[in-house]
């Protein structure tokens, strides 16, 4: 076996939770796949030099830190628009321009996990903490405090493997964790928000509203929303709270004819999702938005729709349907 294959056979099982942990330090796909590329370069430039005196693991994660913290040393947080400002006063009014100048934070493709014949375990670890909530909420620690706090605290590891990967101190790493910690609760203060996971009974949640989006039914709609649910839609930074509000928002200039969208079930950050298409001039429908949702009980307590088209590669949907194509489009994740 050449080096190159015993490379790839070593670290190839921890990819995925590489990406993993890469999104929820930059909060971005396109960021997290170019830094474990980086990352896997400067293992191979390294692999002559590697002595094992840590396992295969701990080192490919210590050059993917520092991969993130140099990309991060000259970039502000990716927010989504309920970080930016208060909510919109006018649902009837239409919305302000698209800031296409922001890098808004991204979803994350829960298919991606099964692309690669990665050690369950793996991919268990990988899965954890991915909620949208809480990698939104990551955003707002310096870098340092954000990788030990997901190393910690999300992938559970001991505070003395911390300080062996940065460099500093277990009493430093303890440090660091209780200031991230206190940032991190006033920036979710709802832990089951971060914390909840998924259930199947969503399914059926996510399928009734995919359908009353489809029927532009905004009677079905008020079933699904909790009072006080939230409606986002990067990169518009405009954004809603309330159940009224969304519900006007939606009758007047979203939903105005029946089968103007067609939705396609996915997952995202370990969240139910919708991949939505948008009927377009001449036939057909054209990629138009992933809409991640945050179920509650039985309602639905925040949607958020990441509007912008580039992101359906990553989900493995095409970025257009025709008329008759739905049905023959697989659900991902």
């Amino acid at each position: 076996m050449g080096d190159s294959d015993e490379f790839e056979q070593l670290t190839g099982p921890f990819r995925d939770e590489l990406l993993a942990y890469c999104y929820r330090m930059l909060g971005s796909v396109q960021d997290a796949e170019d830094q474990v590329q980086e990352t896997l370069l400067r293992a191979w430039r390294s692999y002559g030099g590697f002595e094992g005196r840590s396992s295969m693991r701990t080192w490919l994660y210590r050059i993917a830190t520092n991969a993130c913290l140099r990309a991060l040393e000259n970039r502000g947080r990716r927010p989504l628009p309920s970080g930016l400002g208060a909510p919109a006063h006018d649902a009837d009014a239409p919305l302000a321009a698209a800031r296409l100048e922001v890098p808004w934070l991204e979803p994350f493709p829960d298919a991606v996990f099964g692309t690669a014949p990665a050690d369950p375990a793996a991919i268990v670890v990988s899965r954890a903490g991915m909620r949208l909530a809480l990698i939104a909420a990551l955003q707002y620690l310096p870098p340092r405090q954000r990788a030990v706090l997901i190393l910690r605290d999300v992938l559970q590891w001991r505070a003395a493997e911390v300080a062996g990967l940065l460099g500093i101190s277990a009493v430093a790493v303890n440090s660091l964790l209780q200031r991230a910690r206190a940032q991190l609760e006033l920036a979710a203060p709802d832990e089951d928000a971060i914390r909840e996971p998924a259930r199947p009974a969503d399914r059926d949640l996510v399928g009734r509203y995919a359908a009353a989006f489809e029927n532009a039914d905004l009677t079905a709609l008020v079933a699904m929303l909790r009072e006080d649910a939230v409606m986002e839609m990067p990169p518009q930074p405009g954004w809603f709270r309330g159940r009224d509000a969304i519900l006007r928002f939606l009758g007047a200039h979203v939903l105005t004819v029946p089968g103007r969208f067609r939705m396609i079930p996915t997952a995202a950050n370990g969240q139910p999702a919708l991949a939505s298409y948008i009927r377009a001039h001449g036939g057909g429908y054209d990629a138009h938005s992933i809409c991640v949702l945050t179920a509650a009980g039985t309602e639905l307590s925040r949607v958020i729709s990441f509007n912008d088209a580039g992101l359906f590669p990553a989900f493995g949907f095409p970025s257009r349907l025709s008329a008759w194509e739905r049905e023959t489009v697989p659900c991902r994740g």
